[in-house]
């Protein structure tokens, strides 16, 4: 199953019409899910707050339709339904993704600023949700390419199934890409930033990551590029022309309390297209 949660604004629904699209090319179910306070839902008809309650939960089912709705026109004949969850969006969400294979949520909220890149409810999610995030901006018009961010870190391998099954499911190309720089050694002196052998070992341990994937996935184009440069940079750039960039929830040396990784937060943040926040360090 996959989990969409809505809010009202356009993210959301523009989320709720990426997850169906998604739900149709994994063959699984479509939940919409709407947050509203739990006094809300357990306010009966009467009582000083009936009324108030009553209307809210008129607002939400609105806003749940809403989603459902898009879903369905994205997605004709696909299963879908809906529920109300009790409490904060975030908690509430995380929770109900425990039965999911993924969320998805938009970018950021209702009220959300302008200027505003990454809304709470987003960053909150993807750095705590039990399943996999895809965090959905306005999705650009399908490219076939699907963008991996590799760090050569132990966790590629979660990242790389993900990223291989999505561009096989849409018969996509998948660009790997691995950014690098080199170790500042301050008083702008970089060590290895001349050095032809210093790129060699990044390609070749991204050769490495990548060895045995393109067998499993035959019908997948992989190309592999290495750029020297900042990671969140190099992968927002990446971004530009990709249908989903795929990152991991921690980066390379990331401390084992740090839930979303720095790489993970800037990628969010900055990407041009849908970012999947692939979760590592649970079962494959």
């Amino acid at each position: 199953m996959i989990l969409v949660g809505v809010d009202g604004s356009r993210a959301g629904l523009e989320a709720a019409g990426w997850a169906a699209r998604e739900a149709a090319l994994r063959h699984v179910p479509l939940r919409v899910v709407h947050a509203v306070p739990g006094w809300v839902l357990e306010t009966g008809e009467t009582g000083r707050y009936a009324g108030v309650a009553r209307w809210m939960r008129e607002g939400a089912e609105t806003v749940l339709a809403g989603g459902v709705d898009r879903a369905r026109r994205e997605a004709p004949g696909l299963e879908v339904d809906c529920a109300l969850l009790p409490g904060d969006p975030r908690p509430a969400l995380i929770e109900a993704a425990a039965r999911a294979g993924l969320l998805v949520v938009g970018n950021h909220g209702l009220g959300g600023f302008r200027g505003l890149l990454l809304g709470s409810v987003a960053q909150g999610v993807a750095a705590h949700a039990p399943c996999d995030v895809v965090v959905v901006r306005e999705a650009p018009a399908p490219r076939g390419e699907v963008v991996v961010g590799v760090d050569g870190s132990p966790a590629a391998e979660q990242v790389l199934r993900f990223a291989f099954a999505e561009a096989s499911l849409r018969g996509a190309s998948l660009r790997a890409i691995h950014a690098w720089r080199p170790f500042d050694l301050g008083g702008g002196y970089a060590l290895g930033s001349d050095d032809p052998a210093g790129e060699q070992s990044e390609r070749r341990m991204l050769g490495e990551a990548l060895a045995g994937w393109g067998e499993r996935h035959p019908d997948v184009k992989v190309v592999e590029e290495v750029v020297k440069g900042h990671p969140v940079e190099v992968l927002r750039h990446a971004s530009e022309g990709a249908d989903l960039l795929v990152v991991g929830s921690r980066g390379h040396g990331a401390l084992a309390g740090m839930v979303l990784g720095s790489v993970s937060q800037g990628v969010l943040h900055h990407a041009r297209c849908p970012v999947a926040v692939v979760r590592v360090g649970r079962p494959g």
